[in-house]
């Protein structure tokens, strides 16, 4: 448990360095022009990531749920790897990433790095790590019950980020 902890501790300070980026990302391109697109669901994103961390560990501890290395360890692979994608997209969309939607006008849209292969590979990531962080400690209802509520969330997240950018669901012109 104590390692898990450590592993959750270290998740924690992630997220807390994305907000430090999002936060200096975020007055740079307002002093573009930037404008915020869909700021009310935001809210609820926060709270779904914030339960995440706070309901994995109690999961586990609560229901003494084992570590389990056949499971444990492929998804902490799964979170390692989560996290490097997560940060290829932050250091390809550059001063441009944030975790808000903000378009600053003009710009065109970044198709380098993941963004050559998927639209929205940042989702792919949070996906991944909502899955596998609770299941490296066996905490399948905390895994299930996030993944209902983040897809609930990412589909008014990314239609909001597609309006905000300009795309369609099925924009031919989107691919490389």
């Amino acid at each position: 448990m104590t390692a898990y902890l450590l592993l959750i501790g270290a998740v924690v300070l992630e997220r807390l360095a994305e907000l430090v980026v999002a936060r200096r990302n975020l007055a740079w391109a307002r002093a573009r022009g930037g404008v915020e697109h869909g700021g009310g669901h935001y809210p609820w994103i926060v709270v779904a990531h914030v339960a995440l961390l706070i309901a994995a560990p109690a999961e586990v501890w609560l229901l003494q749920r084992p570590f389990v290395p056949a499971l444990g360890w492929p998804m902490l692979a799964v979170v390692v790897l989560a996290q490097g994608l997560r940060w290829w997209c932050v250091g390809t969309l550059g001063r441009r990433w944030n975790t808000r939607v903000v378009v600053v006008p003009g710009l065109p849209l970044v198709r380098r790095g993941p963004y050559r292969w998927l639209r929205h590979p940042n989702y792919v990531a949070v996906v991944a790590e909502g899955i596998a962080l609770p299941l490296v400690h066996s905490a399948w209802l905390t895994a299930l019950a996030f993944t209902a509520a983040n897809a609930a969330l990412l589909t008014v997240r990314i239609r909001v980020e597609n309006a905000a950018l300009g795309l369609s669901g099925r924009d031919p012109a989107w691919r490389p």
